[in-house]
Parts: structure tokens; C-alpha cells; sequence
């Protein structure tokens, strides 16, 4: 006799497959370095079971679901002002070092994005 110690192997094992797919993406979620390493993760597993009228068949549903973190806000520093030769208002990102100087890793700063407001005049 093929006996079945939890719900979880119900299904021929669906039940327990999909809490484990739940399990891995959490995992990923965990590794993910842009996510928060300290907060916590959730596994959540219901399951129904609905009796027939007569009480001899239990219909049972059951869905896994992870509530996982979302990435970290990314942020960077604009300086915002118009161009002194066009009049034209625009944002300037702000950069770790001065165009053109290399870095202690050897890297060469490269020159800030530069964005044109539109309808910005002054």
C-alpha cells in the first residue's frame, strides 16, 4: 500500500512540488543582491476542502503563493538649471568624481548624462 504521511504528497505530489517552486523563488529572492538581505520572506500554502452534499468525496484545492521583497529603490542625484548659452533648462547627473579622473580601481570617469527638460526655457 502506497501510504501518504502528509497532504502535501497529495495529488501525486503536486502540492508539495509547488510549495517547493514557491520555496526556490524565495531562495532567489534571498540571493537577489538587490533586494534587503534582513527582511523576511513568506511561504503561504492554503488549502480548501470541499465536501460533497452527501459527505463521501472531499474535493481538495490547494495554492502556494510567496510574498516576496521587490527590488531596492535605485537613486541617483540630478543637478537641474539652464544651459547658460541656450537658455534651455536641463538635468545634469551627479557623477562620483570629476570627467575624466581615474578612479582608484583604474577606472576613468566617464561625462554625466545630460537630459533636456522639455518646454524649459529660460
Amino acid at each position: 500500500m502506497n501510504e501518504a504521511k502528509s497532504i502535501l504528497e497529495m495529488a501525486q505530489g503536486a502540492i508539495m512540488e509547488q510549495v517547493n517552486v514557491e520555496v526556490s523563488r524565495i531562495v532567489d529572492n534571498i540571493l537577489d543582491p538587490n533586494t534587503d538581505a534582513k527582511k523576511k520572506r513568506q511561504l503561504v500554502l492554503t488549502v480548501d476542502f470541499t465536501p460533497s452534499s452527501d459527505r463521501s468525496a472531499v474535493v481538495v484545492s490547494a495554492t502556494a503563493k510567496s510574498k516576496l521583497l521587490p527590488n531596492n529603490a535605485i537613486q541617483t542625484t540630478l543637478y537641474v538649471g539652464a544651459d547658460a548659452s541656450t537658455g534651455e533648462v536641463q538635468a545634469v547627473e551627479m557623477v562620483p568624481q570629476i570627467p575624466g579622473q581615474q578612479g582608484f580601481d583604474g577606472s576613468i570617469q566617464q561625462e554625466p548624462k545630460i537630459m533636456k527638460i522639455a518646454g524649459g526655457m529660460r
